[in-house]
């Protein structure tokens, strides 16, 4: 009997299931990045605190609203918060902060108490503090993105020498570190290193690995079984921002990252030790592969780059990544900042969009199985353009449409992470899949930096993150180009 003759003691063909369990839960914990726009504030808050203390002693007292409402001052309040400091009262507390004048009368005259005890030069050390801005607290999602696809890539490499179960380990322990140790970060630089660069390249190791298992132990349904292992990704923040919400709202920040680091670890690295891929040559009972499918798709790396099918599918992930990573990384800004949401609301719908991301999935894992990955593709970027447009005349109190929206935005990034790998497989085969798919995921980490980008400097610019919508429109467009021209089955000697 083969090693392949029985799975978690079930025949082969039931207990292969087994396997995209494992691959859900391991990528609910990989994929908790994306819950970062439920760390985004924090971050700000957190790094600029410690700035402002360090500048004035006296703000350790000073509540996180009042702080906060100080940093966001702009130029011309914050000349008038100087040239009115003598007088200051609730009054004109009131005014500078925007505060309701029946409502918020006992917290306007503490805030002009506390701001009167500081004295004219501190006032003015607080006010010329370097602001954590939107674009900088947007670099360790951003680096994590990125290096979580370069290792990506080198973990292909080397999957097949290690095996996906130790690849898989090592990656955990990696993935725990870096998020514990980034609750001792003080600074943006700090945090982009241990959270963006650790946390994400552990990710990036330990990441194709269920993944890879999946498609092995199902080449009759590939996409299926690998849209469903991967579905723990996205929808990770579904628990993963919940959680992280409470507890930075009752332990702080730093704890947060302590705990979540202790159970990544443990988890994935449990999880990891029964993966491992089928005997050469394993296929379930009756399944005979299309006819000459395993000849045209058996390409190297060398080769696959060479073709308009790379490079169709490649331009194309980067414009869904731009697209759905962008709006993973401002969901909860956008909806506080642009539609005015009570926080507790946003961080909810932030753990609804997850399920949209986690059902993007298996869905378009199961389309790109029936109406091509060109057609998947198509379809993905009809529906970016579409809710690119929704977001673009979205404005205060338009609930509905900014929901809708980024459902949609959640749930094409999901499709794109089922589409990519599924499409890997199909036109460039499944020997060298670890490695060539290693190469197209740079498509992902391309798309995380761009969004990141293109985000934070739309708010940093214009005061707002709905002009990040405009290029994610124009690019939706030239992706459905991109992809009816070129995403297709590369011709073979």
């Amino acid at each position: 009997m083969s090693d392949s003759s029985k799975l978690f003691g079930m025949d082969a063909e039931s207990g292969r299931w087994m396997f995209v369990v494992l691959g859900l839960i391991i990528n609910l914990c990989l994929g908790s990045v994306y819950s970062y726009s439920v760390f985004k504030n924090p971050v700000e808050l957190s790094f600029n605190r410690v700035a402002a203390q360090q500048a004035v002693p006296e703000v350790g007292d000073f509540s996180d609203d009042l702080l906060g409402k100080v940093f966001a001052l702009k130029t011309e309040g914050a000349e008038e918060l100087r040239a009115n400091f003598t007088t200051l009262d609730a009054g004109a507390v009131t005014n500078l902060f925007k505060l309701d004048p029946e409502k918020d009368l006992p917290r306007a005259e503490q805030y002009a108490a506390q701001l009167k005890a500081l004295a004219p030069e501190q006032i003015d050390r607080l006010l010329s503090i370097e602001k954590v801005s939107s674009f900088q607290s947007n670099l360790p999602f951003m680096a994590f993105l990125a290096f979580f696809s370069i290792l990506m890539f080198f973990g292909g490499r080397i999957l097949e020498k290690l095996g996906p179960r130790n690849l898989a380990i090592i990656g955990g322990v990696i993935v725990g570190a870096g998020w514990y140790l980034s609750s001792f970060a003080t600074t943006i630089n700090t945090l982009t290193l241990t959270y963006g660069v650790i946390a994400g390249g552990g990710v990036g190791l330990a990441y194709g690995c269920p993944l890879a298992v999946c498609a092995r132990w199902f080449p009759d349904k590939k996409g299926l079984a690998v849209g469903l292992s991967l579905a723990g990704f996205g929808g990770s923040a579904l628990l993963t921002a919940k959680i992280a919400d409470v507890l930075i709202n009752s332990v702080g920040l730093a704890t947060t990252f302590k705990y979540f680091g202790v159970a990544f670890l443990l988890i994935i690295v449990i999880l990891s030790l029964p993966l491992k891929f089928p005997a050469a040559g394993w296929k379930p009972a009756g399944w005979v592969p299309a006819a000459g499918a395993a000849a045209a798709a058996e390409l190297t790396t060398g080769e696959m780059v060479k073709t308009g099918a790379f490079w169709g599918l490649f331009l194309c992930y980067i414009i869904g990544c731009l697209a759905g990573l962008m709006a993973i990384g401002i969901s909860k800004p956008v909806g506080t900042e642009v539609i005015r949401l009570d926080k507790v609301f946003a961080t909810t719908l932030v753990g609804v969009f997850a399920i949209f991301n986690a059902v993007g999935r298996p869905l378009f894992g199961a389309l790109t199985d029936k109406i091509t990955p060109r057609g998947a593709a198509i379809l993905n970027l009809l529906l970016v353009l579409v809710v690119s447009g929704m977001m673009l005349v979205a404005k205060e109190g338009s609930t509905a449409l900014y929901t809708i929206a980024f459902m949609g935005f959640w749930l094409c990034l999901g499709g794109w992470l089922a589409i990519a790998p599924t499409a890997t497989v199909t036109f460039f085969g499944i020997k060298n899949y670890a490695g060539n798919y290693g190469v197209v995921f740079f498509a992902y980490g391309l798309g995380a930096i761009l969004g990141g980008l293109i985000s934070g400097k739309a708010k940093d610019l214009f005061g707002s993150f709905t002009f990040a919508f405009i290029p994610t429109a124009v690019l939706a467009i030239i992706g459905i180009i991109l992809a009816w021209l070129l995403i297709k089955p590369p011709k073979t000697a």
